[in-house]
């Protein structure tokens, strides 16, 4: 019989561990060289198209599974849920407006402000993500059922690969050091045995809130994604490209999500 601190503690590992292997994605760019512009706005634009999927496929409609098993009707389990969203998306926005353009100092000589202002904000989507995806592998493991935890934490851990790349590559692109890079790619995932963790312990706190935090999550990438990358990726002539590219990785995190997750 499995105690409830075990239980607890298969939780926060097995979240650490798929917020781990945003370090095994991000070890990618040891094979990446120099940055072309055309190179970066692809990059980019496929790591919108990850996270695009991912606030669909492991965001938004977890969501609404899970706001349902707690006993909503469908209707107001999506309400609830695009409610979380829209809070999430206002709440980065008033991020975005009111965080100062010096805040994001440049690498080296020649590196836009404004950019780089682009490349942490969505950074910080891609972090905040991981708490919720944390969560629902520790409220897995907290209500006793391992053998879907572990399932779900595996999921996880394959579709923060890409991630974990995609936040090397933007930081990269925007002049910092492999290293660095490398660095920050990692910590990014650090937040998901920290939801992990908050699941598995408190899951009559956590359960409730898991739909809001996850609607949330979505809101505050698909900003970045709309009001950011988009852009950011169109304004070189690269539009072609960058279209492709951005639907390369929502098929890539497509696929991962529903077949592997």
């Amino acid at each position: 019989m499995v105690s409830s601190w075990d239980i607890i503690t298969l939780g926060f590992l097995a979240s650490l561990g798929a917020g781990m292997m945003t370090a095994v994605g991000a070890a990618g760019i040891i094979l990446v060289r120099k940055l072309s512009s055309r190179t970066e706005d692809i990059l980019l634009s496929a790591a919108a198209g990850i996270m695009l999927a991912a606030s669909i496929f492991s965001l938004l409609l977890p969501g609404i599974d899970q706001a349902q098993s707690q006993g909503h009707e469908q209707s107001s389990a999506v309400l609830m849920v695009l409610s979380g969203m829209l809070i999430g998306a206002a709440l980065l926005a008033l991020i975005h407006k009111y965080t100062p353009h010096q805040h994001f100092q440049k690498p080296e000589p020649g590196i836009d402000a404004r950019h780089l202002q682009r490349i942490w904000l969505f950074i910080l989507a891609i972090t905040l993500h991981n708490f919720p995806e944390g969560m629902a592998v520790g409220v897995g493991f907290a209500n006793g059922d391992v053998d879907n935890g572990m399932p779900l934490a595996i999921g996880i851990g394959l579709q923060n690969i890409p991630e974990g790349l995609a936040v090397a590559v933007s930081l990269l692109a925007a002049g910092y050091t492999r290293w660095y890079a490398f660095g920050v790619a990692t910590l990014t995932g650090l937040l998901e045995p920290v939801g992990g963790l908050f699941g598995a312990a408190l899951v009559s706190v956590a359960t409730p809130l898991l739909p809001w935090i996850l609607g949330g999550a979505a809101g505050a990438m698909l900003f970045i994604i709309s009001d950011e990358i988009i852009p950011e990726t169109h304004r070189r002539n690269h539009e072609g490209f960058a279209t492709f590219s951005l639907l390369t990785g929502f098929s890539v995190m497509m696929y991962l999500d529903t077949v592997l997750g």
